[in-house]
């Protein structure tokens, strides 16, 4: 969702006859756009603001106007305009300000903006012009699960879904604009409704429709909001790309009710046996955090142990990160030491890492379409996505947007090589 956000902050900035540098050292405006759901990446933003400024009196030239938006800027507001002297501050659902604010901000003022209305950004949002073949989409945001660690709530507010047709127009224009596959977003993408009670799944079967699209994708989902039709959708919607992202968080059941998870370890496991029932071939990932307050071995073990029974293609994994003002930022008596954590997060990663190659590895052989999405190191290379979201590489004259038939050669641990079937020479 931040690549998201960070296009459209762009597409803002350019209709006010800026254009995008890579070197951020060389800009006249730097957005620093952040995530606030661990420690480190929070952080990171005050030292980067440091760096900037310091190439700048390296240099001898004035420092960038510097923004921070996203989740930080709302959990942190003004305070960081306190702590590090940036020029604007601008939350997650206010983005679409951040043309006034950043002019403000030049007449000398400091400009902040962290409200939280409700859809009102995507109102005013400039048309998708330009696009990558593999284009993001956000249809809801907001969480109102509340689980004892997590931020979101906070920064993102209570969950909101845009309208059924202003998705549409927009995927179109994405079309239109060059997107061949597009991933919907959300903080819990699947509790995306409407008043007619079209769910996610409707909404999927409605772009299934949308002439020029070959391949849709979402995340990230939460498993009490996988409805029946969804699932549904997986057997029957061509262009549903075979790849489930569903975040478990821990294996213990004891944990998930203090993570304030709503579901149980049987209850997960049951939801993917619906979900592989529908589509046998899906690749399924998940999230999961070590050393969450009060996490024993024996509960480490029961999350080791679920990643062994369900076999995840691929998965994200981190120490816990306490965030001030959740609950579990309070569960100071069950305290996992950081070196605890650390050997956890290793064991872990290890399973996960051994899982994901047995899942490219079993798809050594088989012939698949490929969605070519940039060009590779070597001269001819191109790299592009498989249907389960592995990187392919290859050598072909395809062009970048091109879908191919492939076959894959060889199944490295995190990527594929294939060779591509010959194309009729109509």
């Amino acid at each position: 969702m931040n690549v998201y956000d960070g296009e459209r902050m762009g597409e803002l900035m350019a209709a006010q006859g800026m254009t995008a540098t890579d070197d951020a050292n060389a800009a006249d405006l730097v957005v620093l756009n952040t995530c606030h759901i661990r420690e480190r990446a929070t952080e990171k933003v005050y030292s980067d603001i440091g760096r900037l400024r310091k190439v700048a009196r390296e240099a001898d030239r004035p420092a960038p106007i510097i923004a921070v938006a996203g989740c930080v800027a709302q959990a942190e507001g003004a305070e960081i305009v306190a702590r590090a002297k940036v020029d604007v501050v601008v939350g997650p659902q206010a983005y679409h300000n951040l043309p006034g604010l950043v002019a403000q901000a030049a007449a000398g003022a400091a400009a902040v903006d962290t409200d939280m209305p409700a859809t009102a950004k995507f109102g005013v949002l400039p048309a998708r012009r330009k696009v990558s073949p593999s284009a993001f989409l956000t249809v809801q945001e907001g969480c109102d699960k509340f689980c004892t660690y997590c931020v979101v709530p906070y920064t993102r507010g209570a969950e909101i879904s845009r309208p059924f047709d202003a998705i549409v127009d927009e995927a179109k224009a994405l079309v239109d604009a060059g997107a061949r596959e597009i991933t919907l977003l959300g903080q819990n993408v699947n509790a995306w409704d409407d008043a007619e009670g079209r769910g996610l799944h409707g909404l999927i079967r409605a772009l299934d429709r949308v002439e020029g699209l070959h391949r849709i994708r979402y995340t990230t989902s939460h498993p009490n909001d996988m409805r029946e039709g969804l699932i549904r959708a997986h057997a029957e919607v061509e262009k549903l790309m075979p790849y489930l992202h569903l975040p478990v968080q821990a294996g213990s059941d004891r944990i998930l009710k203090a993570m304030n998870r709503s579901h149980s370890r049987a209850s997960y496991l049951a939801l993917l046996e619906r979900v592989r029932a529908a589509r046998p071939d899906i690749a399924l990932s998940g999230d999961f955090i070590v050393g969450f307050p009060g996490e024993t071995e024996a509960d480490f073990a029961d999350t080791l142990s679920l990643i062994d029974e369900v076999g995840y293609a691929a998965s994200f994994s981190f120490k816990y990160s306490p965030r001030p003002g959740t609950p579990a930022a309070e569960m100071t008596d069950g305290f996992v030491p950081e070196e605890v954590m650390v050997e956890r997060l290793q064991r872990l990663q290890a399973a996960i890492a051994r899982d994901q190659a047995a899942f490219n590895a079993a798809t050594f052989g088989k012939r698949c379409t490929v969605l070519i999405e940039r060009k590779g190191k070597l001269p001819g290379q191109m790299l592009g996505k498989s249907p389960w979201l592995q990187s392919v590489h290859l050598m072909t004259d395809a062009q970048i947007g091109d879908l191919i038939e492939v076959d894959i050669v060889r199944a490295d641990p995190n990527s594929l090589a294939g060779v591509e079937r010959l194309r009729d020479a109509a």
